[in-house]
C-alpha cells in the first residue's frame, strides 16, 4: 500500500476499528517565482507539487478532537520499512484555543479552532460535535516545500466535507475563503505569521498549470505551464537545511516591509512602481524616508513582482525557455536584498547553472529549505550529480533532487 490517501485510510481502520467517512487530501508546493510578495500585498506564481498530505476522518458525537499521524521510516537501503501512529491526546472542541497543544498537532488543531468559531462557515464544529482524524504525508518536511500547510488545506476539507460543506457544492464557502480561514489559524494558532500564497496554491492549483495569484485583488488565474511538453524539467533541491518560517529573521523582514511602506506612504510596497529603480538617482531620492536598511527589501519586492509579471508574459506565449534568468535574478535578489539565502541554498543554485540548469533560485521562505531548477531534460542528471558533487565537497549531507510537474490541488479522494 503506498500513497498518503491509502496510508492514511489503512491506518484510521488499524486506530478505530471502522472505515473513515472519506479522505481529503492536499498538496505541497513549489513556487515558480514570486518570493515574500504575497504579504506585500504582490504576486506571486506557485505550482502543486504531486506529493500530497491526506486526513482520513469521520464524526463522534462526543464533543471531543482526536489526531494522530502516520510516522514511516525506511531502512538504511531504502528498499523498504515500517510505519507507525503518532497520537495526540484528544481535545475538546470547546477547548480548543491557541496554546492548548504544541508540536504537530498544533497545525490541525488550528484549524478546527478556525472552523468552528467562523460564523460565515456555519455549523462546521460544534461544542457537541468532533471527530477523529488520521494524517499521512510524503510532503519532504522541513523542505520549504509547505508540508504544514498541506496538513492544515486537508484538514479544513475534510472537517468541512463531513459537515456536508464540500467547496464547489451550494452554500459552500469558496476556497479562497477557505485559504484565509488556513492564514488564520497559522497566523493566530501556531504564531506563524505567513501570508496567503502557500494555502491558496495547495488548495486551487491546476494540473499542468501555475497559478497567477494576486492577493490584493484576491484573484487567481491559471497560467498553463507544462514543461515536459518543451522538453524541459523543473528539478526541486531539497538542501536538508531546515528551517521554521517562525524564525525572527522571518518576522524581522516583514516587519521592515511595512515599516517601509508606512514611510513611503503607502498601503504595501505593491504600491512602489517599477521606475523608481530604472535610475539609481531618482531610487534615493524617492527613498529617503526609508530606513537604509530597509531600501533593500523594498527594492527585492518592487523587482520581484516585475519578475512575475514577465515570466506569466513568457509562458502565455509558450517561451518557457526565457523564465530561465528571471529564475535567476530573483535568487540574486534574494539572497542580496532580502537576504534570505543560505550557503546550501546558493551552492545548489551555483551547481544547477554550472551543469547547464537555464535558471535557478531558492523557494519558499528562505534560510534552508529547497531551490528549483529548470534544466532541459537531456542534463537532469548531470544537475543532479554536480549538486551532489558540490555537496560532497563539503562534507554536507547530500541534497535530495527530484523531478516535480505541476499537479492538482486539493480535493476529496475517497
Amino acid at each position: 500500500m503506498t500513497g498518503p490517501v491509502p496510508q492514511a485510510a489503512d491506518a484510521f481502520v488499524r486506530q478505530h476499528g471502522y472505515a473513515p467517512t472519506g479522505v481529503w487530501s492536499a498538496p505541497g508546493r513549489v513556487n515558480l517565482i514570486g518570493e515574500h510578495t504575497d504579504y506585500n500585498e504582490g504576486l506571486a506564481l506557485p505550482i502543486a507539487l504531486p506529493h500530497r498530505a491526506a486526513v482520513a476522518t469521520a464524526p463522534r458525537a462526543d464533543g471531543l478532537l482526536s489526531v494522530a499521524t502516520v510516522n514511516w521510516c525506511t531502512d538504511v537501503a531504502g528498499s523498504g520499512g515500517r510505519s507507525w501512529l503518532l497520537t495526540s491526546p484528544p481535545v475538546a472542541v470547546a477547548d480548543l484555543a491557541p496554546g492548548v497543544r504544541e508540536g504537530w498537532a498544533t497545525y490541525p488543531l488550528g484549524v478546527a479552532w478556525v472552523l468552528r468559531d467562523a460564523a460565515a462557515a456555519g455549523p462546521v464544529l460544534t461544542a457537541g460535535g468532533g471527530a477523529d482524524l488520521v494524517i499521512a504525508s510524503d510532503v519532504p518536511i522541513g523542505a520549504g516545500l509547505s508540508s504544514s500547510h498541506a496538513v492544515q488545506c486537508a484538514t479544513a476539507l475534510a472537517l468541512l466535507g463531513l459537515a456536508g460543506h464540500e467547496p464547489g457544492k451550494p452554500d459552500s464557502p469558496p476556497l479562497a475563503e477557505v485559504a484565509r480561514w488556513v492564514q488564520l489559524a497559522e497566523n493566530e494558532f501556531a504564531g506563524v505569521p505567513t501570508g496567503l500564497l502557500d494555502q491558496t496554491a495547495s488548495l486551487c492549483c491546476q494540473a499542468s498549470h501555475a497559478l497567477l495569484l494576486d492577493v490584493r485583488a484576491g484573484s487567481i488565474e491559471q497560467i498553463p505551464f507544462a514543461p515536459m511538453d518543451d522538453g524541459l524539467r523543473l528539478l526541486a533541491i531539497d538542501t536538508q537545511t531546515r528551517h521554521s518560517l517562525g524564525h525572527s529573521a522571518y518576522r524581522e523582514r516583514r516587519a521592515g516591509c511595512e515599516a517601509a511602506a508606512a514611510a513611503l506612504g503607502v498601503t504595501a510596497l505593491r504600491d512602489v512602481p517599477t521606475s523608481w529603480f530604472d535610475d539609481a538617482g531618482e531610487e534615493q531620492s524617492r527613498l529617503e524616508d526609508v530606513d537604509p536598511a530597509h531600501r533593500p527589501l523594498v527594492r527585492h519586492v518592487v523587482t520581484e513582482n516585475d519578475r512575475v509579471t514577465r515570466t506569466v508574459r513568457a509562458l502565455r506565449a509558450g517561451r518557457l525557455d526565457e523564465i530561465g534568468p528571471l529564475l535567476t535574478a530573483s535568487h540574486e535578489s534574494l539572497r542580496c536584498d532580502y537576504r534570505v539565502s543560505c550557503t546550501e541554498l546558493d551552492v545548489a543554485v551555483e551547481a544547477a547553472l554550472g551543469a547547464g540548469a537555464l535558471g535557478a533560485r531558492m523557494t519558499g521562505g528562505g534560510f534552508g529549505g529547497s531551490a528549483i531548477a529548470l534544466v532541459d531534460s537531456n542534463r537532469t542528471d548531470e544537475v543532479r550529480h554536480a549538486v551532489d558533487a558540490a555537496y560532497s565537497e563539503r562534507g554536507w549531507r547530500s541534497a535530495r533532487v527530484f523531478e516535480v510537474e505541476p499537479s492538482a490541488g486539493a480535493g476529496r479522494d475517497r
